[in-house]
Parts: structure tokens; sequence; C-alpha cells
């Protein structure tokens, strides 16, 4: 099955009435009676047997009009290829006037009255509804038909933008889930590798510190396959992970939050916050021997949300390290999220250490 299969019953364009139901659907009737009527008032200041008369004629040439476009619309199915099927519409709506005509003017006479055709006046009458007809009910078909074909041109148009507008958000999904899987793993086996550290040296805090990564796992693994998440359960995570990394470095790292209760149910991208954070603890903390302290700002300024991650770490380095994998693909994640409404910026703190800001609109989570 086609990857994109399930999206088609949307753009595809809908199924049209068939017999009956398209060729006396109300739009087309009361188009017919309109131009009927109109052509029936031009044609009634000469007519002798008086205006409802010649409009009861007009009316019943119109609707024989139209059930004629109608048949030919759907019979038959298929047509040879030198035929189209606007011709044979044409044609049979010019065809159809003269005969119907014909059939009122011969169910109108009266018994033992002399035939239409030897009484000069009913002639005159035939001749005029007959003829205006020919010239006047081909060239309403033919609007009708270029109307037609405008309709399906634009709904297709809109059926191709729709799909258009809706694979380009599959795209952005797949991409976004991409890019989840690529962190996902690059922060957990960052964590097992500590833990796999201590377990090496025989430290008597690896089961503590494994304890409380299981711990940790339980409440973040069932979030990673989410695309985005709400800021608050990102400071959830964050906090958890703070207290797992010191639990591993209870001397070496201290933490402070510092939230804005207004921003916990703003949009962000799943593992924003963390992936802020757990760059400072690899890149600023780990590698300092005095270890350090990370502070951590949100808070919401109007229509925008703020987020800083600062550290009193190493600092960045000369080596022109700028975050690796972990803010590359969270700059693209943003960018897939909020398009260029998104911001990140990387700063050195004096005396040391690294700042981390980011700033992105603020919607609210759906609920």
């Amino acid at each position: 099955m086609n990857q994109y299969s399930h999206i088609l019953p949307a753009t595809a364009a809908p199924l049209r009435p068939r017999g009956l139901a398209l060729m006396l659907n109300w739009r087309r009737l009361r188009f017919t009676f309109l131009i009927s009527i109109a052509w029936g008032l031009i044609l009634s200041g000469g007519w002798d047997p008086g205006p409802l008369s010649v409009l009861v004629r007009t009316v019943t040439l119109g609707l024989s009009a139209m059930l004629m476009f109608g048949l030919f619309e759907q019979w038959p199915r298929r047509l040879p290829q030198w035929l189209a099927r606007w011709v044979l519409q044409v044609f049979g709506v010019a065809v159809v006037i003269p005969i119907v005509t014909l059939i009122i003017y011969w169910l109108s006479t009266e018994p033992g009255a002399p035939p239409f055709h030897q009484v000069e006046s009913r002639l005159e009458g035939f001749g005029m509804l007959a003829g205006t007809g020919v010239l006047l009910a081909p060239w309403v078909a033919l609007g009708a038909i270029v109307r037609q074909k405008e309709a399906l041109v634009q709904h297709q148009a809109l059926a191709f933008e729709l799909e258009r507008s809706e694979l380009g958000r599959q795209a952005v999904d797949a991409r976004l889930r991409l890019l989840q899987a690529q962190v996902a793993p690059h922060f957990l086996f960052n964590t097992l590798a500590n833990v796999q550290a201590l377990v090496d040296s025989g430290s008597p805090r690896a089961s503590v510190v494994l304890r409380s990564l299981t711990a940790y796992l339980r409440a973040a693994v069932p979030r990673l396959d989410e695309p985005n998440t709400s800021l608050g359960e990102e400071l959830e995570l964050v906090r958890a992970y703070l207290e797992l990394m010191h639990t591993r470095m209870p001397d070496r790292l201290q933490f402070v939050l510092h939230v804005d209760d207004t921003a916990l149910m703003l949009r962000c991208p799943q593992m924003t916050l963390l992936t802020l954070v757990e760059n400072a603890v690899r890149h600023g903390i780990d590698p300092s021997e005095e270890g350090g302290r990370i502070d951590i700002l949100v808070e919401r300024r109007l229509d925008r949300c703020f987020v800083r991650v600062s550290d009193t770490g190493v600092g960045l380095r000369e080596t022109g390290h700028s975050g690796g994998t972990g803010l590359s693909t969270l700059r693209e994640r943003l960018a897939l999220t909020f398009g260029d409404d998104a911001n990140v910026r990387l700063s050195a703190q004096h005396p040391r250490g690294v700042s981390a800001e980011l700033d992105f609109p603020a919607r609210e989570t759906e609920i």
C-alpha cells in the first residue's frame, strides 16, 4: 500500500451524483427556470396567445434541453476518442429544441383544426420559438460546461494544495521524529557511560546512581516518542536528571531552578531543556575539577518564552565547542516546530562558564 494512501480520501474529488440526481439537482433546475422565464418574457411582447402561453413553452423547452444536457453528460459511458463529450452535449441541446417545439405545437393543435404549419401566425410562432431556442440553448450549454471545467480546476487545485500541505506536515513530523530518535540514544548512552564509569571504579555509589537512573528512565522513556511536550513536563525530566547527576557527583554539582508558573503549559519540542542541561553537565561541570553550578531560568514574556541555562563550568574551549550533536539537533527541531521564529544563542560567562539562551513563540499546548 502506498505510504500516502491514507490521506487521499480527504483530497480526492468528491463523489458526484449520478442519474436523475445529477440531471435534476436544484441548482440546475433553478438556473434553467431563470433562463427560460427570461427567454419567455422577451418573446411575450409579440405573442398572440399571451405571456402565460409562451412562458409555459419556454420553460418546457428549457427543461427538455437541461435533461438532454444531463443525459449526454453521463451516457454513453465511453465515447470514441474523436468525439468530445461537450460536443455531444451541445449538439444534443441544439437538436432537442426544434423537436420538442414541434411536439408542443402538435399537441396544442385542437382536434379537427388545420395543422399549425398551415396557419401563418402559428407557423411564425413555431419559427420564432425554435429559432431563438436553437440560437440560445447551445450557448447556455457551452457556458455551463465552461463553468463546470473552471469549478473542477479550482477543486483540483485546492485538493492538490491540501495534499501538498498534508504531505509537508507529515514530512515535518517525520523529520522531528528522526531528530528525536537521534537525541534519545545520545542522552541515554551518555548517562549509561557515567554509570559504567562508577561500576568500573568500584564506587559504592554505583547502585544508588543506577536506581536513580532506572527511576528516571521509567518516567522519561514513555515520552520520547512524542515530538512536542509542555515546559512543565520538560522541567520534571530536567529535575529528575539533575537529581540523578547530583547523586553521581554530590560535591561537584549544584543547581537552581527559577520557573515562571505561567510558562508551564507552553509548547516546546521534546527534550528542549534537557538538551541544554545535559550539555551544561557534560561540557561544563564534568570536565571541571571543582565542579560548578547550573542555573535554569524559564519565563514568559508576553507572547514569547525565554529560557536560559547557565553553568559555572570550564567554559567555551579553544576547540570551538558549540554544543555538539545535542545543540545542532535542538536548533533543527526548533526550526521545524517554530520556523524562523525561534532563536538559540550560546555565549561565554565571566569569569567562567557558558550561558545557553533560547526564545520562541509562547504557544499553549493542546489539551
